[in-house]
């Protein structure tokens, strides 16, 4: 299978991924936010190469917790902001950065990055033959 091929499944998953929490939390999404989760799905590799292999999950999952609400941020305000579609206001939340991010799902994506770091190993050594990454939890 092709990089593009592999990356294009990738994206896809993650967006579906992303979807489908927001469908279990709040029972709707969006189409933006299959695009957020799919980008941020394929990101979670580029993390982790600009790590290197010497970075432990939990350092991992602080990185792609932080790279996963930045996407959030500028999806929202293109999104929200911009394009006034209002598809999610965290103004009410505590620690909120314009509505569009908020500390508690930040520390949520952070929990949730563990499984998703493991997932995005799981297919990229599925479909391109990466060697699987021995981790150390910190």
């Amino acid at each position: 299978m092709s990089p593009v091929q592999a990356y294009t499944i990738m994206f896809f998953t993650g967006g579906f991924l992303y979807c489908a929490i927001e469908i279990i939390m709040r029972g709707y999404s969006h189409i933006s936010m299959l695009m957020a989760g799919g980008a941020c799905f394929v990101l979670v590799g580029v993390v982790q190469n600009l790590l290197g292999d010497s970075a432990s999950l939990v350092g991992q999952m602080f990185f792609c917790g932080l790279m996963i609400t930045a996407v959030e941020f500028v999806v929202g305000m293109v999104v929200n902001r911009y394009m006034h579609l209002a598809v999610w206001d965290y103004s009410k939340q505590q620690y909120n950065i314009q509505g569009q991010i908020c500390l508690l799902y930040c520390n949520i994506w952070f929990l949730l990055s563990g499984p998703v770091i493991l997932l995005h190993d799981l297919m990229e050594h599925a479909l391109l033959g990466v060697p699987l990454q021995h981790y150390k939890l910190f």
